[in-house]
């Protein structure tokens, strides 16, 4: 039997990414059930056995490898971050059941704004007809969760041409700007996320 979990929601706005690091890691010591929203200045970040190779040219976009799963990725303002730092084992919830649990809220939270979105089976994240527009890598040890997804919302997409995006060439990429032809906020689709998302 599964229980439910409460949890606390931080926004932090900009934040550095090696901050927002740090702040997970104190969270998740002290167990305390969070969801962190935020942004990040312009970075690249690879997973724990990610392959630098996929990291095509950083042209002074700093790359960080850090402690999640999951490939390369790029984190730049306008673009939502969220880090629900959990008690997977208190919440009787299995890592599968954790990601398809913040894809489902991405994939609602879309749709609240006119997006249509949709996981896929053979890889993890959200996407559209254009591309992927969201990003999920975690990691859980100790039964505490950290890291989590990256939607792409009003963020500059060039980046993302700078390297082999999850580790897939050429991958397309897409943000819900792009595809509702206006610009959206970040806020809006961090309250949405909030509201769908079932823990």
């Amino acid at each position: 039997m599964k229980t439910t979990l409460a949890f606390a929601v931080r926004k932090l706005g900009l934040i550095e990414f090696e901050k927002a690091w740090a702040l997970q890691r104190e969270i998740a010591g002290r167990r305390e059930n969070t969801l962190l929203l935020l942004e990040h200045p312009p970075v690249f970040t690879l997973g724990k056995n990610a392959d630098v190779a996929n990291v095509l040219n950083a042209g002074g976009i700093p790359v960080v490898r850090i402690d999640r799963g999951g490939d390369v990725t790029y984190h730049g303002p306008g673009q939502l971050v969220g880090y629900p730092i959990l008690d997977l084992r208190a919440a009787r919830i299995g890592v599968r059941e954790h990601v398809r649990r913040i894809e489902d809220a991405i994939i609602a939270a879309l749709a609240d704004v006119g997006v249509e979105g949709r996981s896929r089976n053979d890889a993890v994240g959200v996407w559209t007809k254009r591309g992927k527009i969201a990003s999920l890598g975690i990691r859980v040890a100790q039964g505490m969760s950290m890291h989590g997804f990256a939607l792409n919302v009003s963020n500059d997409l060039a980046p993302f041409g700078s390297i082999n995006p999850c580790g897939v060439a050429a991958c397309a990429v897409a943000s819900v700007s792009g595809e509702l032809g206006r610009r959206a906020e970040t806020d809006e689709l961090g309250d949405r996320f909030i509201a769908n998302y079932k823990l």
